[in-house]
């Protein structure tokens, strides 16, 4: 039986160890668990959670954040019981583990929850315990980043900041700030992140998504950013792009969420070039995949797709996502051995193996 020519098989990139560094709690739900549980328990969704999944969703105007907003509250509600939030983040372990992963800093807002499961504490020794849980299962290497939700008061982020630092050393490794960058008031969430930062966490706010270069001065000037959640659109200042690529701060980009959410029209559109061509570091992630259809392989086949990368770009984003992690030095070093390995490979032994298996 003949094989395909060598030329024109790239390498798997589910197989391309990678660390995922911008995935959402909520947002991780595979759908058919989301379906599962709301029967279970009663809960009417919404048509564009069942009929029309994934969701049609722009957050172009408020009110497209509004519906985008409702749909992540109903997909919380159906967490009921502690054994749902190990289920969430096991599944999530695997899902990542299917698509390479080999480390995932998985971001929680504690509060969201709080009602439900006992206060911020409770809920936060819930989650690492389901962490440590799902990294033994699967082999992942897994840690928290707990964000605050910048819709709400500023005090409130320092009460969730203080709470990450309790944690250092004990699976959180970040603090975050998310939800509509368009809201609230950037420097206000200062003192939250200065108790973060004393307390040796990472930094790691939204901005630079739903909002401009403008926005991403601020949240690096004010919140000493040392990875940006989304900043894809610092691509539009180089003189910015340049001073964040001399500081070293990563970019967590995540081109299906992009598209889906109306900040860029297609996938060609997101400028990932404009920011490897500049030296920027970054991790592309996923979001919230419950909303947006895409997990982290398809990321970079998208971003392939979309750019032409070829295989050592690939593997140069994945070093990237590792490098900028908040991952052990021993375990950075690992995976980056993988990838190395991972681009010497002949890519044509897998598709050959796969036609000798009559596939």
């Amino acid at each position: 039986m003949s094989r395909p020519a060598a030329t024109l098989a790239p390498r798997d990139l589910r197989r391309l160890p990678k660390a995922h560094l911008h995935l959402h709690f909520t947002g991780s739900m595979r759908h058919a668990t989301l379906l599962e549980l709301a029967a279970r328990d009663g809960i009417r969704l919404p048509d564009q959670l069942v009929a029309e999944w994934p969701p049609q969703l722009s957050a172009a105007d408020e009110k497209g954040w509004f519906r985008f907003q409702r749909l992540y509250d109903v997909a919380r509600s159906v967490l009921r019981t502690p054994d749902d939030v190990r289920r969430l983040v096991r599944e999530a372990a695997e899902d990542d583990v299917r698509d390479g992963g080999r480390w995932l800093e998985i971001q929680v807002d504690p509060s969201g929850y709080a009602s439900r499961f006992g206060g911020i504490s409770a809920f936060t020794d819930l989650v690492l315990d389901a962490v440590a849980d799902a990294s033994r299962s699967t082999g992942l290497g897994m840690a928290v980043v707990i964000a605050a939700n910048r819709t709400r008061h500023p005090m409130d982020a320092r009460i969730l900041a203080r709470l990450a630092a309790q944690y250092v050393d004990r699976g959180v490794v970040g603090f975050g700030l998310s939800n509509d960058e368009r809201r609230g008031v950037t420097p206000e969430f200062d003192h939250a992140f200065a108790i973060a930062e004393r307390a040796g966490l990472r930094l790691v706010p939204h901005g630079g998504e739903l909002r401009g270069p403008e926005h991403i001065r601020t949240v690096v000037e004010f919140l000493h950013a040392d990875r940006l959640g989304h900043g894809v659109r610092v691509a539009e200042d180089p003189e910015l792009l340049d001073i964040l690529v001399d500081a070293g701060i990563a970019l967590e980009v995540c081109p299906t969420s992009n598209v889906s959410l109306g900040v860029y029209s297609d996938l060609s559109s997101v400028p990932l070039p404009t920011l490897l061509e500049a030296g920027a570091t970054v991790a592309l992630g996923a979001d919230d995949p419950l909303l947006f259809g895409s997990r982290l392989a398809s990321q970079y086949a998208t971003m392939r797709a979309a750019h032409g990368l070829d295989d050592a770009t690939l593997a140069h984003l994945a070093g990237s996502s590792v490098r900028a992690s908040a991952a052990p030095e021993a375990t950075k070093q690992e995976i980056l051995g993988e990838i190395d390995a991972w681009l010497a490979a002949d890519p044509a032994a897998e598709v050959s193996a796969v036609v000798d298996r009559g596939q």
